[in-house]
């Protein structure tokens, strides 16, 4: 098979991963409170486990990792202060939380696919393990891309049409790779900014739902599952 033909068959694949996640996090929607809190722990380990090391394995030893950790600073200040401001104007119960949430998570997932065609330039061994990898967390992104829409105030609509925007963007980001080739430098910061608008999308601001109840045992035990989920995947890819 042909390698452009291994790419699209594995973005597809990517896509599919997401689907089956959020399809599950729109049945579960009963248990939305248990779901928000294991969305929280997961989007943490994305950022935590995934993203940021990415971000100075990619930028390589000749970089400081300060600089990196800078960017990622930059981008929990950043999405704080687009938060802040359309929050500012459209008013607290504005949907546009799940909305910047949502979309964090799908600028991951074309990131992801852009990885997978950039990892094939490299070689096709290389490019099915990162496949793989994206493959393997595609699942609890399509849950997080879900609940994040949810909590922030979206629709059921919308939540939908955030999760199909994630699906396809595994293929567009395969699509990309062909057609552009990012600097080492730029691909980490831009990971790096990444890591830290998710990090403020769980940790920065309480959803509106949430904020007026109390954290219980039950919900901090679902987090750190969730965080352990994404945790128990880094490893095992990394074996």
């Amino acid at each position: 098979m042909k390698p452009w033909a291994q790419m699209v068959l594995l973005g597809l694949a990517a896509g599919l991963s997401t689907t089956a996640g959020g399809v599950l996090a729109l049945r579960l929607r009963g248990h939305a409170r248990l779901l928000r809190d294991f969305s929280r722990g997961a989007v943490v380990g994305v950022a935590l486990l995934e993203l940021l090391p990415e971000a100075v394995k990619t930028a390589g030893p000749e970089t400081p990792a300060a600089l990196v950790l800078f960017w990622a600073g930059v981008g929990f200040v950043g999405y704080l202060a687009v938060d802040r401001a359309l929050t500012s104007r459209l008013g607290r119960g504005s949907a546009h939380h799940g909305h910047l949430g949502a979309g964090s998570l799908t600028l991951h997932s074309a990131m992801d696919g852009l990885a997978i065609g950039l990892a094939f330039q490299a070689s096709a061994t290389v490019g099915l393990l990162v496949a793989a990898a994206v493959i393997a967390h595609d699942l609890a992104d399509g849950i997080n891309t879900v609940n994040l829409s949810l909590m922030g105030g979206a629709s059921g609509r919308a939540a939908r049409l955030w999760l199909a925007a994630d699906a396809a963007a595994p293929m567009l980001g395969v699509a990309a790779a062909q057609a552009i080739s990012l600097p080492r430098l730029a691909l980490s910061l831009l990971l790096a900014a990444l890591a830290g608008a998710l990090t403020w999308v769980v940790l920065g601001r309480p959803d509106s739902d949430d904020g007026r109840r109390r954290p219980t045992v039950r919900g901090a035990l679902t987090a750190l599952i969730g965080f352990g989920c994404i945790l128990g995947i880094s490893r095992v890819l990394q074996t």
